[in-house]
């Protein structure tokens, strides 16, 4: 083991799903033609007023709240001025020494992570460096869009509380759970509209810190956890190599898996930071928030405690189960059609996640509704099929939309349960395995799973396992 401790705070930028920009009427939407969803204000044109989007800082105080944050009697914003060709103005409004929220705290993976603040913002453009990576080293030149700017960005700041890879996942996905729980954001990674900075240091325990470098941009929970984890290695060779660590910003490879240097680590004091003048401060009224916290949803870690409390599912079947919205959504309409809670989450962490997996799709959008998985859950159940074929059932109405009682009547898979029929192809098998009915009666016990399977394949596998097994065990005299 490692004599380093690693010392990990986080930065995640969470896009809001508001209608407008943060500043302006335009478009916040993804996936317009590029800079369509523009105007005079989001481009900086002079003469250009900003205005603020009230949905946005109601969204930011909904953020906070439910962070255990306190929020702040009175606010600004801040021009935060720096030269990149994907912020038309020269600067980004964002607040600076006055935050919206701050003081909170976020518990992940049993250890109690601090949320220093919350501060609202606006994003930034977005470039296409044309080349053959997609990298600006190699870029024979670039293309900037637009639309990206000046939607309404939040910036949650957490304390240098995670200690490893594996915590800072746990800290960003439960985090990504709350924020789809207050709808506040889509929390698309993959389309950007949630991104991670990892700020990591190593020390020797009872040392100072050591020197903070940043990574930049990660656009998954699994990438954090990889950043993280080579950041931490990269680090602790180098001091054991005796190299210093360089304070810097750096980037993340997904296709190697290793951080790259970006650029120097920049400080405050070189973006310039002073009062947006023309913007007014924001005082948020005692009963607005007082109505905000009445009207936040059941979080994340509540609705973990109230499914395995209710419900006695496991630990990480409540995880699964209780991921999102639309999850506990799906979850409530099965057992609401008759499904047994335990059995709903099983095939939903397990069989159906699996399909949905593999065709990209959302528990949303499933294209096997409640109504029908709980069909299904009956029909293995009541023993009119197996488990095996109800699998098997499930892909059918996964891939045809039909309901698994008309799949399993059209393709006649009910189960065989006729002790007769079972008997007489117990039979047939040991008449054709009688070697191996022989190396079982001389004690090999693991034949009798080689029999099971001749059985079961014979009947096509919708034999009753019960029933076979039982049956099979007497016909080979116990």
């Amino acid at each position: 083991m490692s004599d380093y401790e690693p010392v990990i705070g986080l930065e995640v930028h969470c896009e809001l799903s508001t209608n407008s920009k943060m500043f302006c009427s335009c478009p916040a939407h993804f996936g317009a033609e590029p800079n369509t969803n523009v105007c005079p204000v989001c481009l900086g044109e002079p003469g250009s007023l900003p205005v603020v989007n009230e949905r946005a800082v109601e969204d930011a105080i909904k953020i906070g709240l439910a962070l255990n944050c306190s929020v702040a009697p009175r606010t600004i914003f801040h021009r935060k001025n720096y030269f990149y060709p994907d912020m038309p103005k020269n600067y980004q409004i964002s607040q600076y020494d006055n935050p919206i929220c701050v003081g909170g705290y976020l518990d992940a993976g049993g250890d109690r992570v601090g949320v220093t603040r919350v501060h609202m913002e606006e994003d930034t453009g977005k470039s296409l460096h044309v080349g053959t990576s997609g990298r600006i080293a190699e870029a024979t030149h670039s293309l900037v869009d637009y639309n990206r700017a000046g939607v309404p960005l939040m910036e949650i700041v957490s304390e240098p509380d995670v200690r490893s890879a594996e915590q800072a996942m746990i800290y960003v996905a439960e985090l990504r759970s709350i924020l789809q729980t207050l709808g506040v954001s889509d929390v698309r990674m993959e389309e950007g509209s949630l991104r991670c900075d990892a700020n990591i240091s190593i020390h020797k325990p009872g040392e100072p810190w050591g020197t903070r470098v940043e990574v930049k941009n990660l656009n998954s929970i699994r990438s954090v956890g990889r950043a993280v984890a080579h950041e931490i290695e990269r680090q602790t060779k180098r001091l054991d190599a005796g190299e210093p660590i360089v304070q810097e910003t750096r980037h993340f490879d997904e296709t190697t898996g290793a951080t790259k240097t970006l650029r120097s680590k920049e400080e405050a004091f070189d973006y310039r930071y002073f009062p947006e003048p023309d913007l007014v401060p924001i005082e948020p009224d005692l009963a607005w928030i007082a109505a905000l916290r009445a009207a936040l949803p059941e979080l994340p870690a509540a609705r973990r405690a109230r499914l395995e409390a209710e419900h006695g599912l496991t630990s990480a079947q409540a995880a699964f189960v209780g991921a999102s919205p639309a999850s506990i959504a799906y979850f409530e309409a099965v057992i609401a059609a008759g499904a047994p809670p335990r059995e709903a989450a099983v095939w939903m962490a397990g069989e159906l996640a699996r399909w949905l997996s593999e065709h990209g799709a959302d528990i949303g959008a499933s294209p096997v509704p409640a109504a029908s998985l709980a069909s299904l859950i009956a029909l293995v159940v009541g023993g009119t099929i197996n488990l095996n074929t109800g699998k098997r059932v499930l892909q059918l109405a996964f891939e045809t939309g039909k309901d698994p009682v008309t799949i399993v009547a059209d393709e006649g898979l009910e189960q065989v349960s006729d002790t007769g029929a079972i008997d007489a192809v117990i039979a047939s098998v040991l008449d054709a395995n009688a070697a191996e009915v022989e190396r079982f009666r001389a004690g090999e016990e693991k034949v009798f799973g080689f029999l099971v399977g001749q059985t079961m394949r014979a009947l096509k596998g919708q034999g009753n396992p019960k029933l076979v097994n039982e049956r099979l065990r007497a016909a080979l005299g116990g």
